[in-house]
């Protein structure tokens, strides 16, 4: 894999509030990762304007909202995150599959013969969950089985890829295919803690495992120099 491949891999999480701190790090980080991530607290904060800027930037978007609601709720929500100019963003796939091959459906028909719709990514079970966590809201079943379930439910409504651990992707290409994304947070380079994430590999292993995307935050923001800590993880990358 070239240097090129691997930062395209990269997804920076900006879990930032303030509309300086987007430009800041739009630019300081556009020719070392291949995306942004543009979450709850930044996008409740700044709105579309931040989409915006990093587009400005030169920086490519993930709008991860995680919709979640009544049908034609979500599909207008996913409407309007793709006419935003946004190359991913997701829902949940908890939310069943009416609501996800509706959102679906309103992007084809918005966007038929034009290849500027988003990606849609379904979240299967967020990567600061566990088998505690699944049993407190009514789920039986373990983590890896209840992944791959949502990730099969996705796929048949339409949806492109997940939202998963790696730890989960070698399951979810049986299940799904080498075609369906998989988005993997909960990736730590070999410099990093864990933080909060609970099911966690190296980039190297994500990729290896065959994750399209790695969403990296903290690793990234929080050394002393981002950008190097961000050219050591496409190191990581390429070594395999």
């Amino acid at each position: 894999m070239t240097r090129e491949e691997a930062i395209k891999k990269i997804i920076f999480a900006m879990d930032v509030k303030e509309f300086s701190d987007v430009q800041y790090w739009a630019e300081l980080l556009s020719q070392h990762v291949g995306m942004f991530k543009v979450g709850k607290q930044l996008y409740t904060a700044c709105g579309p304007a931040a989409v915006r800027m990093i587009q400005k930037c030169g920086g490519e978007v993930f709008l991860d909202l995680k919709y979640h609601d009544i049908p034609n709720t979500v599909a207008m929500a996913a409407l309007e995150a793709a006419n935003l100019g946004v190359q991913l963003c997701d829902l949940h796939a908890m939310g069943g599959y009416e609501m996800m091959n509706k959102t679906m459906e309103t992007l084809d028909k918005n966007f038929s013969g034009c290849a500027a719709r988003p990606k849609v990514l379904a979240i299967t079970v967020l990567t600061s969950s566990n088998e505690e966590t699944l049993r407190g809201i009514g789920i039986d079943l373990p983590v890896p089985e209840m992944v791959v379930k949502l990730a099969k439910l996705a796929k048949s409504a339409g949806v492109d890829g997940v939202v998963a651990s790696p730890q989960e992707v070698g399951l979810i290409r049986e299940a799904c295919g080498k075609d369906f994304l998989v988005v993997t947070p909960g990736v730590r380079p070999s410099f990093a803690s864990a933080d909060d994430q609970k099911r966690i590999m190296t980039p190297a292993e994500a990729v290896k495992a065959g994750s399209d995307y790695l969403v990296i935050g903290r690793p990234i923001a929080a050394a002393q120099s981002p950008a190097e800590a961000a050219q050591k993880i496409v190191d990581e990358i390429v070594a395999g």
